[in-house]
């Protein structure tokens, strides 16, 4: 064994650590041996879902007082923000101000601190205008204000590397699915909505006609690049968008879980929802180039988020 595996490994500071994404990244750097810190306001996060062995700190993201937490930190994941797309439409006083004035706090914390490594969540939704397709990084067109909200983030990311020399690195998340899935949400995302009707035998919700696209990629797949973009230098400074690199429309991806579950149940059809992209599909070139590739079948996929959902969800709050 040399000597760089016996030393401890650096402390990696996670906000949002209650989240979908953030739990299972928690996950993935404990199992690697890191320190993981966390940082939620349990707002939007369950804290039932963060990992043992995290150091959960309950804060808000647009508070000075969560400066001191950065302090000795190595690397710190931002996934923190309001991301439903319709709440951020009611609201979009709060969308800036947790999206754009919280991201900017942290930011600063990481400055103050002296953090080596600054990685935060952009979002595919800055592709909402856009046509081309797959969808480039220098491409950007928001609609939505959680869209406009994220692109602002960016801007002051690009800010603090001209300033203060920080070393950034942005994800742009394409369809995210996977274990923990937020499904609590006033509309949940479409696979965890999907999985639990039908499994409950209740008929799915389906907006507008199911002809919109979107590029769904698993979890794990994503939470490789986050590694990777830790270690490696190559990443600073850069976007990456972070997709499967296909796209599939809501109705396609209804009846491939439904050849998995085989309910009979057909899905009803709402009013499409405002500010929504009609496809979203990722060029993952950039995330390629650094010897990533996404390994999760969308069929493989669908079955272990089933699983999930089965045990965890349905048979929990049975």
């Amino acid at each position: 064994m040399s000597e760089a595996d016996t030393q401890p490994r650096p402390t990696v500071l996670i906000t949002g650590v209650a989240g979908f994404i953030g739990s299972n990244l928690a996950d993935r750097l404990l199992s690697e041996g890191y320190t993981v810190v966390g940082l939620d306001n349990l707002e939007y996060g369950v804290e039932e879902q963060i990992p043992d062995g995290v150091t959960l700190h309950r804060g808000d993201i647009r508070s000075k007082e969560i400066y001191a937490l950065f302090e000795g930190v190595d690397t710190v994941f931002h996934l923190a923000a309001k991301n439903c797309i319709s709440d951020c439409q009611d609201d979009p006083v709060e969308t800036a101000d947790i999206n754009v004035t919280g991201t900017v706090n942290v930011f600063e914390a990481c400055r103050r601190a002296g953090v080596r490594k600054t990685i935060y969540a952009e979002s595919a939704a800055v592709y909402e205008g856009i046509e081309t397709m797959p969808t480039p990084e220098h491409e950007v067109a928001p609609q939505s204000f959680y869209g406009v909200s994220k692109l602002a983030s960016m801007e002051f990311a690009k800010a603090y590397e001209r300033f203060h020399g920080m070393k950034m690195t942005a994800l742009r998340y394409f369809g995210v699915y996977g274990p923990r899935q937020d499904y609590r949400r006033s509309i949940p995302p479409v696979m965890s909505a999907f999985i639990i009707k039908l499994l409950r035998g209740e008929r799915p919700t389906i907006y507008g006609s199911g002809a919109k696209k979107r590029d769904f990629i698993y979890v794990d797949d994503v939470n490789d690049f986050h590694l990777l973009a830790m270690k490696d230098d190559r990443p600073n400074g850069q976007v990456y968008n972070l997709g499967y690199g296909r796209p599939y429309s809501v109705g396609e991806l209804f009846d491939e879980i439904e050849a998995i579950l085989q309910t009979g149940i057909t899905p009803e059809h709402k009013p499409d929802l405002p500010g929504e992209a009609l496809v979203t599909h990722a060029d993952i070139t950039a995330a390629r180039s650094l010897g990533w590739e996404p390994k999760v079948s969308l069929e493989e996929g669908l079955r272990r988020s089933i699983e999930y959902i089965r045990k965890h969800v349905i048979e929990a709050q049975a």
